[in-house]
């Protein structure tokens, strides 16, 4: 188990989202309150727009514990001579949330040249202008890239005399992977469009009149998700060829912790950052947006760190404004007709400075890692265990920027470092470094975010952080809204829909862990239990948190 992997570590926030008035009034002045007042913005009796206080019941301890694990799912299963345990959890701040998630495992098939082994998919979307795209893609993103994985190994079945060579080369794989979200985001965008050309006769085309096909049964599922937008991270394990992929478009991050074990039986969790936030403020991605548009836009593609000033990341799915040519959008803005009318749901025009679209692509950087994992004969042999190499503990944190607004990639390996080394309780923040030791690996964070946090402040060490929680992706969670400081996590919780939005985003994170040292199913009954078993649930209402985590097993 990941225990005898290093020496055991003996085990016995600060409120860093909201801007720096509210946490003092918090921190200093209404410890002892049991409302919290919220600074929120209103129109006056002039119509002009001022500030104004709610004030909102402070939530119990029982309660804001029920919602943190409200939406976990905890999964250790054995596949390909190893364990893996999968958490995912999601909080949400809009109503309905805007965040989605979805994980299959696909065994290869016996004919597979590079059989036996398995595909692990997993995925998180980050949704904005709605929850339409996100959901949209928990449902086919993983399809998609099964199907051109598919399509790529069978085509090599049918040319042995170079198959085997293509399935292995990483940059294949990686092309396959980044052309599926293509190929689905132009899928997305052009759907609405396609059923409005099939409903337009030529007598219709001539006069330039859009009919009304807002009673269409497609009209609002093909709309929707076009004109709303998503980020979305995948992870792609090849057990086979021992492949890690992370494939990025948009603002959610992927990092992994490594254990490297030192001379003196010591050790630390290297930190290896995955992936870059898409965002204007990277400044890979404000390079790359010039060069696709005429010089004369270089000042105007990126904006205060956004596309053309409106939308923070520059890779993203749907986002139809961003796309679309502007006279598309003039003819279906200007009437609003066609799938719009009759439903309440106007078209926005484009932006202002639109050129010269598409100035947001889906298209996804994706990244290569090989995997260590250890040297493991056939699940069918005879040999003991015994003889079987074990790898360095390893996980992947899978998150959207809820998680990455206050928390750094150092903070969020070391704690869920910390939680598979066996820490529990409440750790002073100045300690963590020492008990759970952290090293930088090939490459650091790109921050995509003018982040207006207490981050400074949290760099002094101050508070502490939280071990208390089984599910790996609450843990995180919890940290990121206040680790140890309770009244923190309970103010940042309590504060409701839609101003929660104000001190919070959607979070929703996925940790993944593998470990080769297998004893059997009944190895931690603990770990095994069913989430309802352990004061867990995942049960909720499906249009509020679609629970995508299907873990299907199939074959590719």
């Amino acid at each position: 188990m990941l225990r005898r992997v290093w020496k055991p570590v003996a085990a016995t926030t600060l409120f860093v989202a909201a801007p720096s008035y509210l946490y003092y009034h918090y921190h200093f002045k209404q410890r002892t309150s049991q409302t919290v007042q919220v600074p929120v913005r209103i129109r006056g009796e002039d119509g002009q727009p001022t500030m104004a206080t709610r004030v909102f019941p402070l939530l119990s301890q029982s309660t804001v514990d029920e919602r943190l694990r409200e939406h976990a799912k905890e999964e250790i299963i054995h596949r390909s001579g190893r364990n893996w345990r999968i958490n995912t959890a999601s909080v949400a701040a809009n109503d309905p949330i805007e965040d989605a998630h979805a994980h299959v495992i696909v065994t290869r098939d016996p004919d597979d040249p590079l059989a036996p082994g398995d595909w692990l998919f997993f995925a998180i979307m980050d949704g904005h202008a709605g929850p339409h795209t996100s959901r949209l893609l928990s449902k086919t993103l993983v399809n998609a890239v099964m199907l051109e994985l598919s399509s790529l190994i069978h085509d090599t079945k049918a040319s042995r005399w170079f198959s085997t060579s293509k399935v292995q080369n990483p940059d294949t794989i990686s092309l396959a992977i980044q052309n599926a979200f293509t190929k689905l985001d132009h899928e997305l965008i052009n759907a609405p469009l396609r059923v409005l050309a099939e409903n337009m006769d030529k007598e219709v085309g001539a006069s330039q009149r859009i009919p009304d096909l807002s009673g269409h049964p497609l009209a609002l599922p093909l709309m929707l998700p076009a004109v709303s937008g998503s980020c979305a991270l995948m992870a792609v394990i090849d057990t086979a060829q021992r492949n890690l992929y992370i494939a990025c478009s948009g603002d959610s991050r992927a990092v992994a912790g490594v254990w490297e074990e030192n001379e003196n039986g010591g050790g630390s969790w290297r930190v290896e950052v995955l992936s870059e936030d898409q965002t204007g403020r990277n400044p890979n991605e404000h390079k790359r947006m010039q060069s696709e548009h005429p010089p004369e836009e270089a000042e105007k593609v990126i904006i205060r760190g956004r596309v053309l000033g409106g939308l923070e990341p520059t890779r993203a799915f749907g986002d139809a404004r961003y796309k679309w040519s502007r006279e598309v959008q003039d003819v279906l803005s200007s009437l609003n007709t066609a799938f719009l009318v009759g439903n309440n749901k106007p078209l926005r025009p484009a932006p202002a400075s639109l050129k010269t679209p598409p100035y947001v692509t889906a298209t996804p950087v994706v990244t290569h890692r090989d995997l260590t994992f250890g040297d493991f004969a056939d699940e069918n042999s005879s040999a003991p265990s015994t003889q079987l190499k074990p790898s360095p503990p390893c996980f992947v944190v899978l998150a959207t920027d809820g998680l990455w607004d206050k928390l750094s990639s150092e903070e969020v390996v070391a704690l869920v470092g910390g939680a598979l080394q066996g820490l529990s309780g409440t750790i002073p923040k100045i300690e963590l470094s020492s008990l759970v030791p952290t090293a930088p690996g090939s490459t650091s964070t790109v921050e995509g975010k003018d982040k207006h946090t207490l981050k400074d402040m949290d760099k002094k060490q101050d508070g502490s952080w939280s071990f208390d929680d089984d599910n790996l992706s609450v843990h995180l969670i919890r940290n990121a809204f206040g680790g140890g400081d309770r009244h923190a996590v309970k103010t940042l919780m309590s504060i409701p829909y839609p101003h929660a939005r104000r001190y919070r985003d959607d979070t929703t994170v996925t940790v993944v862990v593998w470990d080769d040292n297998y004893e059997g199913p009944g190895r931690n009954a603990s770990a095994n239990r069913r989430p309802e078993e352990k004061g867990r649930t995942d049960s909720g209402t499906e249009d509020k948190i679609p629970n995508n985590d299907s873990g299907v097993k199939a074959k590719l």
